[in-house]
């Protein structure tokens, strides 16, 4: 049923992070509900869509999956650019990546958009016997950075859908209802009438 006054908003998102930190996993768990355990990686992007309906807006995602092998670097500014939303995907039970991911939110806090919705995503919490990356380190750089932080993992779908939920709804806040139809002036123009046929 479709509801009366509800936005439709169409927002680019792009994902961002070191090689094998599961950005493609994250984007197949919220778009398909699937996980696979040996997901080849990314050559150059991939592209999905998902639609989200929240009370107050719908929106649609075209999602930017960008391949996180350091040779493709030169590209991530065409998938970036124009993005409404960015998440920063690192990996908790490799600190290099989490290196990784602050070239990366430093690249786009110089680059992208000023009004880009940023979150910082630890992905691989399941893996809590292999961590390298304390929960709070995470949160501490997203703090100081003004990011939002979440630790989700692909494999079980911890936090994944409540990661696109979240960024939907600050896009649906960023994007007020426009108001349409006219506004009519009641009342009599002082002076006469005035304009092209006045005599």
């Amino acid at each position: 049923m479709a509801r009366t006054g509800n936005k439709n908003i169409q927002a680019k998102l792009v994902l961002l992070g070191d090689m094998g930190t599961g950005k493609t996993s994250l984007v197949l768990r919220f778009v398909k509900g699937q996980f696979f355990e040996f997901q080849e990686s990314t050559i150059g992007a991939a592209f999905f869509t998902q639609v989200l309906s929240l009370n107050e807006a719908t929106i649609k995602f075209d999602i930017w999956d960008t391949a996180g092998q350091e040779r493709y670097h030169s590209l991530a500014p065409m998938y970036y650019r124009g993005a409404a939303a960015a998440v920063v995907v690192y990996d908790v039970t490799s600190m290099d990546s989490f290196q990784r991911a602050k070239k990366w939110v430093q690249e786009l806090q110089r680059q992208g958009n000023p009004n880009l919705i940023m979150f910082l995503v630890a992905n691989k919490a399941d893996l809590e016997d292999k961590r390298q990356v304390g929960n709070e380190d995470g949160e501490q750089y997203a703090k100081e950075n003004g990011l939002s932080f979440l630790e989700t993992s692909a494999k079980t779908a911890q936090n994944v859908n409540e990661l696109f939920y979240e960024i939907a709804k600050r896009l649906a806040k960023a994007n007020p209802s426009r108001q349409t139809g006219m506004k009519l002036h009641t009342g009599r123009q002082e002076g006469g009438r005035r304009g092209c046929c006045s005599s």
